[in-house]
């Protein structure tokens, strides 16, 4: 249904200029690049600070990969007349402008929003930081585990008494930049209408709380702070992660449909009409003890087994995967082609993780590797101007 097509992507002609580095703007950018924008990621000489993360092969870094398949890659020391000169002509004949650096060096630089209109009035420029770009947080540093930690998302992830604990993948920098998507889509779509282009500010500490709406929700609500509870839910019980035999299995049956089955599938119809099971307000009340009477049954099955007979009565359950498991299960491997390989110029065959959206018309995919460091210098710069000799000397001083 979801054709791998090679014409007709949804993006086809939107020229995008990323001059971002490690996660958020180069996700947002590579996304735009799997659905058909010609995307060129600009860098610094000595490269996108991420070419030197982990994991990596023969000294490349597939953590560099992943996040710019698609692009072509430059390098320009934009410190240098003939770097900005370049940029200049790039902006010109760019769509978009994505970049990710600490609020005020684009202007340092000399490529502020309001400068960058004066040469491309449409241009749609998104800046993706930490705290947006302006306030009294504006100037401060931020990776993914400061914004974590300060938009509450790291005050309730963690077992309850317990330690407070990061999320271990980086959601701040991936809903940051699905949120600078989201933007840029709607810009687009706008300037399409209008002809006006417009700045895009997405912080990624606004994400965050975004993403904790539901739990915002119970302190905008009830004046309650919401702390660390494991794996169960503010919003209703049951919902955790229970012993079995030979494992852990998650299981969410907290909602007007889900109990009732539950409680007779698991063997106890008696709880549905038990005065402290019956409402969710009991439920949550008396999460503890429900659960260890839930968890007491629970083990008394094999994950896989309990899994199958939940599943089989449309409860949700999973045991829960390791990233193995996930590689390896045919569902999100073939099925959902979650995983997809690129042929990298220096290492070769490199998997790496696929974007998650699915289209009949103009299905995404992933066009090629990751660009290695000032791979289509030249090609590009030829084609805003610049002859051989002028390259061949940019080269020579360090321009590029």
């Amino acid at each position: 249904m979801y054709e791998t097509l090679t014409d007709g992507s949804a993006l086809k002609g939107i020229k995008v200029l990323d001059m971002g580095q490690m996660v958020a703007a180069p996700f947002c950018t590579a996304l735009m690049a799997d659905l058909g924008a010609d995307v060129i990621k600009v860098e610094s000489p000595s490269g996108d600070i991420s070419r030197n993360s982990l994991p990596k092969v023969d000294g490349e870094s597939t953590y560099f990969a992943t996040f710019n398949r698609s692009k072509k890659g430059i390098t320009l020391n934009l410190k240098s007349e003939r770097g900005k000169l370049a940029l200049r002509r790039l902006i010109a004949e760019a769509d978009v402008l994505v970049e990710n650096f600490r609020p005020g060096v684009m202007e340092r630089l000399g490529f502020s929003y309001e400068e960058v209109t004066k040469i491309n009035a449409t241009i749609i420029y998104a800046s993706i930081s930490g705290f947006g770009q302006r306030g009294v947080y504006a100037s401060r540093a931020c990776f993914d585990p400061i914004a974590q930690a300060m938009s509450g998302l790291m005050s309730v992830t963690g077992p309850a008494g317990g330690p407070n604990i990061r999320c271990g993948a980086s959601i701040a920098d991936i809903m940051a930049g699905q949120n600078a998507l989201i933007a840029i889509l709607a810009a687009l779509h706008h300037r399409s209408q209008t002809g006006e282009g417009q700045y895009i500010d997405v912080a990624l500490l606004d994400s965050c709380i975004v993403a904790l709406s539901s739990l915002n929700a119970v302190y905008n609500t009830e004046g309650r702070v919401p702390g660390l509870h494991g794996n169960t839910f503010d919003a209703t019980a049951p919902g955790n992660t229970y012993a079995t035999k030979d494992g852990v299995i998650s299981i969410s049956a907290g909602q007007v449909r889900e109990w009732p089955k539950f409680a007779k599938e698991i063997g106890h119809e008696e709880w549905i009409c038990d005065p402290r099971f019956e409402k969710i307000e009991g439920r949550v009340v008396n999460r503890e003890v429900l659960d260890q009477l839930i968890e007491t049954e629970t083990k008394r099955y094999g994950t896989r087994e309990l899994a199958d007979k939940l599943i089989a009565v449309g409860l949700p359950c999973a045991p829960i995967y390791t990233i193995e498991d996930v590689a390896n299960d045919p569902h999100f491997r073939d099925e959902r082609k979650m995983f997809t390989d690129i042929d990298h110029p220096k290492i070769g065959k490199v998997r790496i993780t696929n974007q998650a959206i699915k289209m009949t018309k103009t299905n995404p995919y992933v066009r090629s590797s990751s660009p290695v460091l000032s791979q289509d210098t030249e090609e590009v710069l030829q084609h805003i101007g610049f002859s051989r000799e002028e390259i061949a000397d940019m080269r020579e001083k360090g321009e590029i």
